[in-house]
């Protein structure tokens, strides 16, 4: 009997996200990640070594985080054990699997790419616990949108190749896991970890955090000792604190007022014992996202300290000027206070969401000659697109999300201009933003919800409404003559959103419309309501940008309503599929 008939499970394939694969775990044989792990090490193996192309016979190294699922075997039916799946497919593809341990998705590439050697993460990063997955860099860095689609044919490939086999002649059970896949993880060599760390202290020597008190907020992030670590090694007192041994799901782009209470729960209770803290630092769980709280003295009688939330888009322009930053890369999402302060002047590109956007328009950047290349996302993940050199010290680019180098130079910045932490994002333009999201949040809804605000038949990648005048531009920022018929498409569009999004909920008129991803909505009182689905999980998202951080809380609290939010409205509105705009 084949592989495939005997399979005793309708296997799920496992598809590309925002930025690497993810799956719900009761879907994720080992069967599974090991088609498309070594589907792309066999794609990898055919690049060029100037494309990030790596060799059988040499290192290919991997690690995980702190998920249960990503190492251990469990449950009814068996699943998880990822990183033996991938050590089986790194084997399998002629080359030497070398494990570093359980250690940041930064830090692994960090130390890969160094040695010109690609490198697997078995992660789920930041989305919730029954889920999981895994994130490849070639040797050069993180794979891109276009090299995607002939992955995917090597998976196909891969997979009747494997579905193939005979029974008896797999590696793997009818259940889809390897039949010697409960074997423990081979033990870590400690220099990945202590390359990481290095990478800054070398840098940034000579700079201190002396006297700053700080909280290391810990839960399961992955790396919880290692930040500890870093700010000790540059003077802060450090006080590490909500250490968790199972797994908690913090999304960095969407902290929810639950999240935020044992946050502050913490730090009021840091403050009470060791006196007033200077902030609050985390990160989501595979570390390459920033958490970053501001610690201010609360009011008589409300407790001792408020912690006040810095969102990712934030973070990223206090640390671009820091670094002094000459080009920039953020998705679409971001906040737009970076078109209008500080980094005003240096180049800007917008780019819809996930890294390898971000990483394709920073490689753009540096062929057009910018010297100093950095990105961010709204979460907070921070890409340095090119190696700095300042004062005889070298930090080398990293072009893949980090969460240490944010924390760290937004920290130094603060204490070399001896202001507080919230003093430093006062400075910037004023405008706020925040996330939320809806959970389980069917992808074919999200589907149906964005086709029927969008304007595919004109090719419109921007709208403008300037009176009775409507312009649209394409992919390529080129205006579109458009037909009566897409002119009144697009004011129907306009007109149903602004039923929806309504004065009395007081928003302005709509002035823009933009499908870079999803739907960005530009009113003339100066909001923004950005809706999009998740690219990694079942979720529907909304992005606010407005003149007060309230008025952003405003706009997301409105959105993920129930049972009548914007989003459900979108949601309903969708649905009549027959009901023409």
């Amino acid at each position: 009997m084949k592989l495939r008939e005997a399979l005793d499970h309708e296997p799920a394939p496992l598809r590309f996200g925002t930025s690497g694969r993810r799956g719900l775990v009761v879907d994720l044989t080992q069967l599974e990640v090991y088609i498309n792990a070594l589907a792309e090490l066999e794609y990898l193996q055919s690049l060029p070594r100037a494309e990030g192309g790596v060799a059988r016979g040499e290192e290919f190294f991997y690690a995980c985080d702190l998920r249960p699922s990503s190492s251990a075997r469990a449950g009814q039916p068996v699943r998880g054990g990822l990183a033996q799946a991938i050590e089986r497919a790194i084997l399998d593809a002629g080359m030497k699997p070398v494990f570093l341990g359980v250690i940041p998705t930064p830090a692994l590439a960090n130390y890969a790419l160094s040695r010109g050697r690609g490198s697997m993460m078995v992660t789920g990063s930041h989305i919730p616990f029954d889920r999981n997955g895994y994130k490849t860099n070639s040797a050069r860095g993180e794979l891109l949108k276009r090299d995607e689609e002939p992955i995917g044919a090597r998976v196909e490939t891969v997979r009747a190749r494997l579905y193939g086999q005979p029974l008896e002649a797999s590696a793997f059970n009818a259940s889809g896991m390897l039949r010697d896949g409960s074997r423990p993880l081979p033990p870590a060599p400690p220099e990945a970890a202590e390359e990481y760390l290095r990478r800054y202290t070398d840098f940034f020597g000579g700079r201190s955090l002396r006297g700053m008190r700080l909280l290391v907020y810990q839960h399961s992030a992955v790396g919880r000792d290692l930040l500890v670590e870093l700010l000790r090694r540059f003077g802060a007192e450090v006080i590490p604190a909500g250490r968790s041994e199972s797994f908690v799901a913090i999304d960095t782009e969407a902290i929810d007022a639950e999240q935020l209470r044992t946050v502050e729960s913490l730090a009021a209770a840091a403050w009470q014992e060791h006196g007033p803290m200077d902030a609050v630092v985390s990160t989501d769980g595979d570390s390459d996202r920033p958490l970053i709280l501001g610690v201010e003295a609360a009011r008589e009688g409300t407790g001792p300290c408020r912690a006040r939330f810095f969102g990712g888009d934030l973070v990223g322009m206090v640390v671009a000027e820091y670094l002094r930053a000459d080009a920039v890369v953020v998705p679409i999402s971001c906040n737009d206070g970076v078109d209008l302060g500080a980094l005003k002047n240096t180049a800007r590109t917008k780019t819809r969401i996930g890294s390898p956007y971000v990483i394709a328009g920073m490689e753009e950047a540096g062929v057009k000659g910018y010297k100093v290349v950095c990105g961010w996302e709204a979460n907070g993940g921070f890409l340095l697109g090119s190696t700095l050199k300042r004062e005889g010290r070298t930090l080398r680019a990293l072009p893949t999300r980090d969460a240490f180098l944010p924390i760290l130079a937004l920290l130094l910045r603060a204490k070399e201009e001896a202001v507080t932490v919230p003093a430093l994002f006062d400075r910037l333009p004023p405008r706020f933003s925040r996330a939320a999201l809806l959970r389980n949040f069917p992808r074919a809804a999200s589907v149906r919800l964005l086709a029927r605000y969008s304007s595919a038949e004109t090719g419109a990648r921007e709208v403008s409404f300037d009176g009775a005048r409507v312009a649209a531009w394409n992919e390529a920022r080129s205006e579109i003559g458009l037909t009566k018929g897409g002119t009144a498409r697009l004011d129907g569009i306009r007109g149903e959103l602004e039923r929806i999004f309504s004065a009395k909920m007081g928003f302005g008129r709509i002035t823009r419309l933009d499908y870079t991803d999803g739907v960005r909505i530009q009113f003339d009182n100066g909001d923004v309501a950005h809706v999009r689905p998740s690219g990694n999980a079942d979720e529907l998202r909304i992005y606010a940008v407005a003149d007060t951080q309230a008025r952003a809380d405003e706009i997301t609290r409105m959105g993920v309503a129930e049972p009548d939010g914007f989003l459900r409205r979108l949601e309903a509105a969708g649905c009549g599929e027959n009901d023409k705009l």
